[in-house]
């Protein structure tokens, strides 16, 4: 969390394509206020805020969360869940009984009552930038066994891969305030055509970012 700001951004700019290729939809119906105390403490820390760009706070990151974990992704279209829950292999992705809506769910309160017992009863998001950070790592490197069923490596694959996609995704869709993250790594967004483009490689395509909406300042009069 504390490497030179040139790592941030080369982590951010590898992350880009992926990120926003997997937009999906955040807590079932609304976020209540304890799960968005963890939300915004965990995504600011997974993308903090600097001289560089925004972080994922700034960027409406939690925003996104909300309305996406409502939705179709948030229920598990996509997903099979309808057992049996073995433990598979990661190349066998999502393996879960819950829907990512309930594994927020779930994994907030696991983790909150994992603090409670280590953190002299404190939620995560009571605690420093620094134990916030120790246990995020923690989580990525399945070092902590949370209570009710939850997978702490899993979920934090998924909390840090839904964190990218609402920073780098279209503003349509509630992240990437401004087009803050765009303008941060270079990305000119939807443009109609880049087909002069195509083939100048390393070259910075020198437009200013629009989204699926258009640039802030359109309107159907303009």
């Amino acid at each position: 969390m504390d490497k030179p700001k040139l790592d941030r951004r080369h982590f951010l700019l590898g992350s880009a394509v992926a990120a926003t290729a997997g937009v999906a939809g955040a807590l079932g119906a609304k976020i209540h206020d304890g799960e968005r105390e963890f939300i915004e403490a965990a995504v600011g820390r997974l993308i903090p805020n600097d001289e560089v760009g925004p972080g994922a706070v700034e960027a409406n990151v939690p925003f996104f969360l909300d309305r996406q974990l409502a939705g179709p992704f948030g229920r598990g279209d996509h997903y099979y869940l309808g057992g049996p829950w073995a433990k598979g292999a990661p190349e066998q992705g999502y393996q879960s009984r819950f829907s990512p809506a309930q594994m927020y769910r779930a994994a907030i309160g696991a983790i909150n009552k994992y603090t409670h017992a280590n953190h002299s009863g404190a939620d995560f998001a009571k605690l420093s930038e620094d134990e916030r950070d120790a246990l995020l790592k923690d989580f990525e490197a399945g070092k902590v066994q949370l209570e009710d069923g939850v997978d702490a490596k899993a979920f934090f694959a998924m909390l840090l891969q839904n964190t990218k996609e609402g920073y780098f995704s279209d503003p349509i869709y509630g992240g990437n305030k401004d087009m803050a993250a765009w303008k941060m790594i270079g990305f000119p967004g939807a443009h109609y055509d880049y087909r002069e483009w195509v083939s100048r490689h390393g070259e910075p395509v020198p437009f200013p970012p629009v989204g699926f909406k258009g640039r802030p300042g359109w309107n159907s009069e303009t």
